[in-house]
């Protein structure tokens, strides 16, 4: 058994291998003659554009990891079948789904080396190539960051803090505003519970200001609500959305602890990127079983059980997506849109699999 398990999982390995590097080189090319001119005109090396689409290629790998899984899967278990292997195994005294085991155990393995990737390596490498990109080409620069929830903005005159707000609002909860003079003495300091963008101006309430006096001494004022002029609006402290992405998931993970709300967008965020990285395992579920029937009924192996697979992949990636579109819109959990497809894509696949465990090939 242990002989069969490392035959199958080399197979599938070496088919895993060559499916990967078919599509990141299609993707690569694409990649290239789209944005080589924007490079080209930057007056940037041809060095850097290439860095930039090797650094792309963990990325790459992470987005089509679960079809890739899925045409691994099914690629070795039809090459299997077309050369007899699955018959002679079955002969031998093992049902399918002993056979189908190594394929699965092999589509976890992956599907877990994938998730350490998004932890390490992923977003280290969407680090750099964004700076490559909006940074070093697109000559642009983002004035805030976001640490443990917190928004820290450097304005035009002193820095912004808050408790980060839902994506497009302009309520902020938990408001630091501090000024320093050239001799980075404090200057001004507004605290408030609560700010809010109305009428170009800051509504502010609950808070306190503090303001540098003669003799290094401050004034201090408590209020329930005052009208504010500050030199900075809400529109410019928004982080890229791009800048989501260079999170790892244990960043996430951390950030959905501290946030009661499981409906926010942190787990929304945990939900998402997980879930997806574990969209291999269903669609191989589903996938194999596909292959059975094309073989059994049709007599047809890889050139239907290929295009079927494709089709299966991009519907069970269109439900995803349309479930995660719909949580902003409808308000669905996230837990719910996130893994839906996994659990009924998943138990259609078991199914199929054990109604044809009895069948011959």
């Amino acid at each position: 058994m242990n002989l069969l398990y490392r035959y199958i999982f080399s197979q599938f390995t070496r088919n895993l291998i060559l499916v990967i590097s078919s599509l990141v080189t299609i993707y690569l090319l694409v990649d290239f003659f789209e944005k080589i001119d924007n490079f080209a005109e930057a007056g940037k090396s041809s060095g850097m554009a290439a860095r930039y689409l090797f650094l792309k290629i963990p990325l790459i790998i992470d987005q089509l990891l679960p079809v890739c899984l899925l045409l691994a899967g099914v690629i070795t278990l039809g090459v299997m079948n077309q050369n007899r292997e699955i018959m002679a195994l079955e002969t031998g005294g093992l049902s399918i789904r002993e056979i189908f085991a190594p394929i699965l155990m092999a589509t976890l393995f992956f599907t877990l080396l994938a998730l350490l990737s998004g932890e390490w390596i992923v977003p280290n490498t969407i680090r750099e190539t964004n700076r490559i990109w909006y940074e070093e080409v697109k000559q642009t620069q983002a004035q805030g960051i976001v640490r443990h929830g917190r928004v820290f903005y450097n304005g035009k005159e002193g820095i912004y803090s808050f408790e980060r707000s839902p994506k497009g609002k302009t309520i902020f909860t938990d408001f630091n505003y501090l000024v320093w003079d050239a001799d980075f003495t404090l200057a001004l300091q507004i605290t408030a519970k609560k700010a809010l963008w109305q009428d170009n101006f800051w509504q502010l309430e609950d808070g306190r200001m503090k303001i540098a006096t003669e003799n290094n001494r401050y004034k201090i004022t408590e209020f329930t609500a005052r009208k504010i002029a500050l030199p900075d609006q809400p529109g410019e402290f928004f982080i890229p959305e791009y800048k989501g992405e260079e999170k790892s998931i244990s960043e996430h993970l951390h950030e959905a602890l501290e946030n009661d709300d499981t409906d926010s967008t942190d787990w929304e965020e945990l939900h998402r990127r997980i879930s997806y990285i574990f969209l291999g395992i269903p669609l191989v579920l589903l996938g194999l079983p596909v292959l059975l029937i094309s073989s059994r009924r049709w007599r047809q192996d890889l050139s239907l059980a290929v295009p079927m697979s494709c089709i299966l992949a991009f519907l069970a990636w269109g439900w995803w997506s349309t479930a995660q579109s719909m949580i902003g819109a409808y308000g669905i959990n996230p837990a719910v849109a996130s893994w839906s497809v996994h659990l009924l894509t998943g138990s259609l696949g078991l199914l199929m699999i054990n109604s044809q465990s009895n069948k011959p090939i």
